[in-house]
């Protein structure tokens, strides 16, 4: 049974960190200084549970005055079960209850056509983030 949860900035992110430790330093090598870059504390972070057990995650956050959806990430064995797809809806359903019109995002490149298919557009040029390519998307919510 899946559930979600939640958090401020300030409040236990031990389940989000874990997540994206696990995914973001273990898998892609994304060093732990700019995985955990400063900004968790102005964010608003949602953990996805299954009987109780954290295994995806992603963070509501605002840069330049723009909300930004990010630190996306569901651990490896629960990948191709659309388990992203939810993620990214109870995302977008949070922002827009809040009352933001537009979103934003930095996608890694290979993965474009999975937020395209959740209605993110992309703009300007390809750009290394961490080491990786990525791109910039943008969606009405």
């Amino acid at each position: 049974m899946l559930t979600t949860k939640w958090f401020a900035g300030n409040g236990d992110l031990t389940d989000a960190h874990y997540i994206r430790r696990t995914v973001f330093i273990g898998e892609q090598n994304i060093s732990e200084e700019l995985e955990m870059d400063g900004t968790d504390g102005n964010a608003q972070h949602l953990v996805v549970y299954e009987n109780n057990r954290p295994i995806a995650t992603g963070r509501l956050i605002m840069v330049d005055e723009k909300m930004h959806i990010g630190r996306m990430a569901v651990l490896k064995e629960h990948r191709g079960k659309g388990l992203g797809a939810q993620t990214m809806q109870f995302c977008i359903k949070k922002a827009t209850e809040q009352g933001h019109k537009k979103l934003y995002l930095h996608a890694q490149t290979y993965a474009s056509e999975f937020y395209e298919k959740l209605g993110f557009t992309g703009y300007g040029g390809e750009f290394d983030d961490a080491g990786i390519p990525h791109i910039a998307m943008w969606r009405n919510t």
